[in-house]
């Protein structure tokens, strides 16, 4: 277990694979912030279960693509103490076929993944440095991988969070830090409900199901791990068999 003076950033906590993240770092001893942009509420009720059930945890309301109010709300935070594990988990998707894609999707689609990744990973970074110890742990996508229709703006994002995690892993790789991308395929949440039948479920992937939460939850759990501790710089794909 975890000692559980180690702090752990979820953001994005409170949605479907964020709130299975934040309860399993919780069950591991990890004191939890459970991150959201506008439903803080969502948040609060998630950390208030959390703490029901005998884990620590705390909510927290910010914009990822505000710069500035990323940076103080992150400076209040580290009032409290470095943290040390950090799961990039915020993300949007608006699908669109190239040709008829408006930039506004574009740039709001990397702005949350992309510049969110800058604007909430580069304030923690040092602090983590100095307790040399620390996990980042970036959730992306199979379409970063392979590829997928009407998703060029969201592959582009997730393929550069990869390209990103791999050259941060080289840098604070002497520090005791581990620098990891999971790369969830079809996962059962309600971001995904309406968008694959199971028809096309059963097509789409060899195991013939969408993968849970709890199961990506898992793997974040490992890698956050002292077990992981020699994991870096890698993109972990968890997709039933897909690619």
């Amino acid at each position: 277990m975890s000692t559980p003076s180690r702090r752990a950033l979820v953001t994005g906590g409170s949605g479907g694979i964020g709130s299975a993240i934040c309860r399993r770092l919780a069950a591991d001893g990890y004191s939890v912030i459970v991150h959201a942009n506008g439903n803080l509420e969502k948040a609060q009720a998630l950390a208030a279960d959390i703490t029901a059930q005998g884990g620590q945890a705390q909510a927290v309301a910010f914009d990822v693509t505000d710069a500035a109010a990323t940076a103080a709300a992150l400076e209040v935070l580290l009032e409290g103490g470095p943290i040390q594990v950090l799961v990039n988990n915020a993300g949007i998707h608006d699908d669109a076929v190239f040709p008829g894609m408006q930039l506004a999707q574009w740039q709001r689609v990397l702005d949350v993944s992309l510049n969110g990744f800058f604007h909430v990973t580069q304030p923690l970074t040092m602090p983590m440095i100095r307790t040399r110890w620390g996990r980042i742990i970036t959730i992306t996508s199979v379409a970063a991988v392979a590829g997928n229709r009407g998703q060029v703006n969201y592959s582009a994002a997730k393929g550069a969070l990869h390209a990103a995690t791999k050259s941060l892993a080289l840098e604070v790789a002497s520090r005791g830090i581990t620098v990891n991308a999971v790369a969830p395929g079809i996962i059962d949440t309600a971001m995904t409900q309406g968008s694959f039948s199971a028809e096309l479920i059963n097509q789409m992937v060899p195991m013939k199901r969408a993968g849970k939460a709890e199961e990506v939850a898992e793997l974040v759990g490992f890698l956050a791990s002292e077990k992981a501790a020699y994991i870096s710089g890698q993109i972990i794909s968890i997709n039933g068999g897909m690619i």
